[in-house]
């Protein structure tokens, strides 16, 4: 079991990659603290891990807020008595439109979920990281890297991700805590529509999977797999990377 004995937190855990990435980690033998801003959502993948014979605990967390992040580590901690593991997944997603009809209070909500969440959780879950080492997992994305037109504040708050795991990397290596962001393609998730422009069909599908080089979807598991990797100690001597999850897309 790759991730044995260590105690992992993983933002936005109630459905889509952030569900994906719990289950996964509680299979290779980590504690998970699954936490969603949706209560209900993290108790049923919480619920589901713990049936399948793994250890969880579930955590109603918003991760703009200061108190719920202090009270979700202290949770960790209190239950299992330290942190190893930190994955910030929970993100909200932009309707595809142009740049110049996304009102400010979108745009800072926008910031407010993918970007200060960040600063937020190393302030608050980071330090309890500092005296054992650990692995951060940003989820970043391939807009922050291969940006498409009618996402620009989205593509915008990515790239702030990205850079800033990068950071991350060079301040923390000295307490060995290494971090790492994942730029996943597009994927089937509940986040999805909102991208499209509020439209689902098989054939806007297909076109974005034409842009794709292996030819299918990016699906949850395949970013499971990755963060897995990520925060194994098979990734020990790596931190600073933005890895592509994407199938080729920004070859």
């Amino acid at each position: 079991m790759r991730l044995k004995d260590k105690v992992a937190i993983v933002t936005g855990a109630g459905s889509g990659f952030g569900e994906a990435m719990a289950k996964l980690f509680a299979s290779e033998g980590a504690k998970v603290v699954v936490s969603d801003i949706n209560g209900a959502a993290a108790a049923s993948v919480t619920k589901d891990i713990t049936e399948a014979g793994g250890v969880a605990i579930s955590s109603e967390c918003d991760v703009t807020s200061a108190d719920d992040i202090e009270a979700m580590a202290r949770q960790a901690l209190d239950n299992f008595q330290k942190i190893d593991i930190l994955v910030n997944n929970a993100g909200m997603p932009q309707r595809n439109c142009s740049m110049f009809d996304v009102d400010v209070d979108t745009f800072e909500k926008i910031f407010d979920v993918n970007v200060k969440s960040i600063f937020l959780t190393t302030k608050g879950i980071v330090p309890h990281m500092l005296e054992n080492g650990g692995s951060v997992v940003n989820i970043a994305s391939t807009a922050a890297l291969s940006p498409r037109p009618g996402l620009t504040w989205y593509n915008a708050s990515k790239g702030a991700v990205v850079t800033m795991s990068k950071s991350m990397a060079v301040e923390l290596a000295p307490k060995q805590v290494r971090v790492n962001s994942l730029c996943p393609v597009f994927a089937h998730t509940p986040m999805a529509v909102e991208f499209m422009g509020g439209v689902d069909t098989q054939e806007i599908r297909d076109k974005f999977v034409a842009t794709i080089p292996l030819g299918r979807e990016n699906t949850p598991r395949d970013l499971a797999h990755a963060a897995l990797w990520l925060a194994s100690d098979d990734a020990s001597f790596i931190t600073g990377v933005a890895l592509e999850v994407d199938g080729g897309r920004c070859v």
